[in-house]
């Protein structure tokens, strides 16, 4: 995927439209919760069950792509973040196309639940550069759910961009994509296999601790967790030592949710060389330093630390290989 260029003045001729005909520009949200909970799912675009593989690629149009993937928390404890996410994150691509990266970016979209509680736990779109992005923006589905419990299925959400996602990027230039988690809650303790089977199809040998899994997920990500103002677990010390532990300074509190698509525009622009939008590193979001210091992953994490020499010989993809016949892809 990534075929295509990215109109401003389409999006815009688009969402002028459905204002004057008084259409909800996430309607499809809206019309799913009227539905009988038991028949709640994710748009056929988005279902991740049975998705061999989400591709970032190089084209004509997009000689040299950059993958971002920006997922996020629709659960209850995120409040109304949700719903302002879906209006901001529309603007994205022009901030990321005006910030003179050297590369273009290809996005993808997605919504996070609870594997042990909602209907939908987990959405994943396609890597876009045309407005189909903004197509499967408007798909999700905002279920408000969640367990209650104070964590939420962000690591099955990582399983999938490990086992799931290839990119040119990665693997004909070595150079890692970005990762932006967006929520306000701790992972489950463990990826649970009978999770990643009912939710993805897949079958994994056994359970996978969060830190191994992170640890994997780094090797060809850039991975970030955003927690927004607003949220239910803003200012939770708990949550702040979950996420630096995993991600050191990829754990960025964001004190006005507004502020969350020029600070991924701009972490994006800080690692690729670009010049970003000038809004975040002005004003920095509270950034928890980790290893690596402020400037991000020049070393090793606490995590892949912890995970150990056999991250190394059984990464996700090798994991998930374990259980298939002859070793599928």
């Amino acid at each position: 995927m990534g075929h295509g260029r990215w109109d401003d003045n389409t999006w815009a001729a688009a969402a002028s439209y459905r204002r004057a005909r008084g259409i909800d520009d996430f309607q499809a949200s809206g019309d799913m919760h009227r539905r009988p909970r038991q028949l709640w799912a994710a748009d056929p675009a988005l279902e991740p069950k049975g998705v061999s593989v989400r591709e970032s690629r190089d084209s004509a149009d997009h000689p040299i792509s950059v993958p971002i993937a920006v997922l996020f928390d629709v659960t209850g404890s995120m409040g109304r973040v949700p719903r302002i996410l879906q209006q901001q994150l529309a603007t994205l691509h022009g901030l990321l196309k005006g910030a003179g990266l050297p590369a273009e970016p290809q996005v993808m979209f997605g919504g996070i639940g609870d594997a042990e509680t909602d209907q939908v736990p987990l959405q994943v779109g396609q890597f876009e550069s045309d407005n189909r992005m903004d197509d499967q923006l408007r798909a999700l589905f905002l279920e408000g759910g969640g367990g209650g419990q104070k964590s939420e299925s962000y690591e099955l959400a990582g399983y999938f961009m490990g086992a799931h996602v290839s990119t040119d990027s990665w693997e004909q230039r070595g150079e890692k994509g970005f990762l932006f988690l967006i929520g306000d809650e701790l992972n489950k303790s463990v990826l649970s296999p009978a999770a990643v089977r009912e939710v993805l199809g897949d079958e994994i040998p056994r359970p996978v601790p969060v830190a191994r899994l992170y640890a994997d997920l780094q090797q060809r990500w850039h991975v970030f967790f955003l927690l927004p103002a607003g949220t239910s677990y803003y200012n939770d010390r708990e949550i702040a030592r979950h996420w630096t532990s995993l991600l050191g300074d990829g754990f960025i509190k964001v004190p006005d949710v507004e502020q969350v698509v020029p600070t991924i525009v701009d972490l994006v622009a800080e690692r690729t060389g670009a010049a970003g939008t000038g809004s975040v590193f002005g004003t920095r979001p509270e950034a928890h330093a980790g290893n690596g210091g402020a400037t991000g992953f020049t070393g090793t994490t606490t995590a892949a630390r912890q995970a150990g020499t056999d991250l190394v010989h059984h990464p996700l993809r090798t994991l998930r290989r374990l259980a298939l016949p002859g070793g599928a892809r």
